[in-house]
């Protein structure tokens, strides 16, 4: 049984062997005092009370009760890797930025993928959309691509974000996972209606983490060194193809292995299997946006890649496992708003949220110095501003380099070539509502075109199979959502929502009081 241990489950004597040094270190405290005793704490005598003297007890406890940071809100749940990014084709009629040029060029990525609903204990295995969020270290700063899984996302206006990750939390009261908080959401939102039937497909549970797409999924901005610009978007495709996990392997596998996909993907690297994407970009000219037929800046629709073909750029290869998960991976931090000259944000609504969103909440995780964290430094360059201080600076704080500008004394200067491409305005300012849009004709190209008999059956039973256990009146809203992709579609769900409530009694309503109400009071609810 032993010599069939993988690696992840032999990690400890492969770093035992890889040691230079086969000597048994020396215990230290943190500050490096050497330890001469590590099992007994100091009393006083042999049944007496503990010594607040003792430096090094206090030394380790005080360390082991500030070891976990807050976890992240969403994609609490992720595992991590290293490699590179090599260019294999041409692009800088498009984007000026360094790393596309020029061909054969490599540069040193880290990404994280992770699930995003769940809490850094949960399952790897469950229908969840999968976070694919790539750092590149460029030299003209790092690149964060923050993408999932799935080319499109739930929802268009970023003000509904926190009430949207709340239907895919715990109810405040129960603390329990609630289909009413989630249905009740989805159906009063027709635009999730996209990413809902991707999740439901075979493709909403995918086969760990190498064999997946990944997408930027928001509409970006690409200005060449003419300061000429383009929309685009971004796209990896998985080398090793697609596969999914069925419902029943999925579920043996959330008791089995919850941990199944950063397994597979420690093990696959770990043992030369190195996994790889091919990236590819779309193109749209700022004249085709304005006349085309959907918001081309609105995340719940895709481009058609008949109308906008994929464009090659290169490929992304994982070849390094973290050294320390924690340092690697928990403290890894992505943020869109991380961009290199030639690559700007577009005006998608969801985009401009993020932009503040991913900083404010690092700042609060992992301290206002986050980017001096060795996986989040722009190593490739110098950062020279007129940032100061805060909690654990890690560097030399740019010695003795001016903090204000402008200033006499050769502090660092603006770059006019680094400019931001200008954009024409004219619109007023205001709330605009985007309930109008087309919500539906995207949706019913997935199901009818996408989508083969066996698909499209699978997914009206993953739907359903969750949507019953919602209220009656939100299943029925939800019905009347489907029937508008296409009849079949709401006819699927329908038969099974009746099979299931035909057997299952109707729930019982639950009554609930203040805490202050009377006795009297509570014996009429």
């Amino acid at each position: 049984m032993a010599e069939s241990r993988d690696a992840a489950s032999d990690q400890l004597k492969h770093w035992q062997c890889s040691r230079a040094d086969k000597n048994v270190d020396t215990l230290t405290t943190g500050w490096g005092h050497p330890i001469g005793d590590k099992l007994n704490v100091i009393t006083a005598g042999p049944r007496g009370p503990l010594l607040m003297q003792d430096s090094v007890f206090i030394d380790e406890m005080a360390h082991f009760d500030r070891e976990r940071i807050p976890e992240r809100v969403v994609h609490a749940k992720g595992a991590g890797a290293f490699g590179f990014f090599e260019v294999t084709h041409d692009i800088s009629k498009y984007c000026k930025a360094k790393l596309f040029q020029p061909v054969g060029k490599r540069t040193s990525v880290s990404v994280r993928f992770s699930t995003v609903g769940g809490e850094s204990g949960s399952a790897d295995t469950v229908r969840d959309p999968r976070g694919f969020a790539c750092k590149f270290y460029t030299e003209d700063g790092n690149w964060d691509l923050t993408g999932n899984n799935t080319p499109i996302f739930f929802i268009r206006d970023p003000f509904l974000f926190p009430s949207f990750i709340h239907t895919q939390k715990r109810n405040p009261q129960t603390h329990l996972k609630d289909a009413d908080m989630t249905w009740d959401f989805f159906s009063l939102r027709p635009e999730t209606l996209h990413q809902l039937s991707f999740l439901y497909s075979d493709r909403g549970i995918p086969d760990g983490f190498r064999h997946m797409n990944g997408y930027g999924s928001h509409t970006f901005k690409m200005v060449n060194d003419r300061q000429e610009a383009v929309y685009c978007k971004f796209h990896f495709k998985t080398n090793q193809g697609i596969k999914n996990l069925t419902v029943e392997a999925a579920s043996q596998l959330a008791s089995d292995d919850p941990d199944y996909s950063i397994r597979d993907l420690y093990n696959a690297i770990a043992t030369g299997n190195f996994p790889s994407w091919s990236f590819y970009i779309q193109v749209m000219t700022f004249q085709e946006a304005q006349v085309h037929r959907w918001n081309p800046f609105d995340v719940t629709k895709v481009w058609p890649h008949k109308e906008f073909p994929l464009i090659p750029v290169g490929q992304m290869v994982l070849n390094k496992n973290p050294i320390n998960y924690f340092t690697d991976v928990e403290q890894m931090a992505f943020d869109p708003s991380n961009m290199p000259s030639g690559i700007e944000p577009s005006p998608d609504k969801m985009l401009q949220g993020r932009l503040f969103s991913y900083t404010d909440t690092h700042r609060h995780r992992l301290g206002s110095n986050y980017l001096q964290l060795p996986v989040n430094c722009p190593f490739k360059c110098r950062v020279a501003n007129y940032q100061r201080d805060g909690p654990m600076c890690s560097t030399d704080n740019q010695g003795g380099a001016p903090n204000y500008y402008p200033n006499s004394f050769s502090g660092p200067e603006t770059q006019p070539l680094a400019l931001e491409h200008s954009l024409t305005l004219t619109n007023d300012v205001a709330r605009y509502n985007s309930s109008n849009d087309d919500d539906y004709s995207q949706v019913t190209a997935f199901y009818l075109q996408v989508l083969n008999a066996d698909e499209r059956r699978r997914l009206c039973e993953n739907l359903a199979g969750h949507l019953k256990d919602a209220q009656l009146f939100i299943q029925n809203r939800m019905l009347c959502v489907l029937n508008k992709v296409h009849p079949d579609y709401a006819a699927q769900v329908r038969a099974l929502l009746e099979k299931h409530n035909s057997k299952c009694p109707p729930k019982a309503v639950v009554r609930t009081y203040s805490r202050h109400a009377s006795s009297a009071e509570r014996s009429n609810l």
